[in-house]
């Protein structure tokens, strides 16, 4: 893409869906630091202001923390990350894991707990506050074995998946499919309309409506271990992934961990899936309905 020569041509990404982004931005009245992080490129500077414009949006934003990047590396870790573990792939992981849990004779409200609980509340914010290894290191020797297991049988089945997907992503392929789907919003060429459906109208998610309801304020669900070998794992995958397709630390850790445990899992945890993903826009939501099954 060739843009104008007398433009400059800057990009300022917030780490989050856009009600988290204004809901922290309110909160920064009050509480020091509050804000999602952002990203920020400069494709163009005509009259060497574009970096100080580029911030000075990422201020405007209440960002706390502004990292670079480049344009290309942003849309497609952007675009891969949400089918990834931001939206796609825990979405994937959980409905696995509840179907896995359930077969093996758990309760259905004890396989929700086990999945979307543990994910979305001990263990985001003990990721978030303290790190993925203290969520290991919180486990004990026992349970310690059942998360390497689920690890190990989780990691490089994680990465393969997540490698198609980015592969789709940087060529271009994955941002093609989601027009084509768009295009089937409405009726044409005799055929009918297919407009995205519900995801969360599945015997999990009804269970997981019960489980909030009862649920005491506060309570952030047990740690189970397999869901964390699993969880960590996927984690681990697409760090792996970016790392390799040469992506910054900074965004790595932002597009994997920071935006997942602190802006997208607490809506899931607050009323389930379709609040998480469908907050966001429509290439995430067609891009998680797609790789979530996978």
């Amino acid at each position: 893409l060739d843009f104008p020569k007398n433009i400059s041509v800057i990009a300022v990404c917030p780490k989050g869906m856009g009600p988290s982004v204004r809901r922290l931005y309110v909160q920064g009245k009050e509480i020091n630091g509050a804000g999602i992080n952002s990203s920020f490129a400069v494709h163009q500077d005509v009259d060497g202001r574009a970096t100080d414009v580029a911030l000075g949006w990422s201020v405007a934003l209440g960002s706390p923390f502004t990292f670079a990047t480049t344009l290309e590396q942003e849309y497609k870790s952007d675009i891969f990350g949400e089918r990834g573990i931001l939206l796609g792939a825990v979405h994937g992981i959980v409905e696995a894991l509840f179907r896995r849990y359930t077969e093996n004779g758990m309760s259905e409200e004890k396989a929700y707990k086990n999945t979307v609980e543990c994910i979305t509340g001990i263990m985001s914010k003990t990721i978030s506050t303290k790190g993925m290894l203290s969520v290991y290191n919180s486990l004990t020797e026992e349970e310690k074995k059942e998360f390497n297991a689920a690890y190990s049988a989780s990691y490089y089945p994680c990465m393969d998946i997540l490698y198609e997907c980015y592969e789709d992503v940087a060529c271009g392929s994955e941002i093609r499919s989601v027009v084509l789907a768009g295009r089937r919003f409405y009726e044409k060429e005799g055929l009918p309309a297919f407009p995205m459906g519900k995801i969360d109208q599945t015997r999990m998610w009804k269970v997981g409506e019960r489980v909030r309801a009862a649920r005491p304020e506060g309570d952030l669900g047990p740690l189970h271990p397999f869901t964390a070998g699993v969880y960590v794992a996927l984690m681990m995958a697409q760090i792996e992934v970016l790392r390799k397709k040469g992506h910054s630390y900074s965004e790595i850790i932002n597009e994997s961990v920071i935006e997942s445990v602190d802006s997208l899992n607490p809506f899931m945890h607050a009323r389930g899936v379709s609040f998480m993903v469908d907050n966001c826009s429509t290439t995430a939501r067609l891009g998680s309905r797609k790789w979530a099954p996978r």
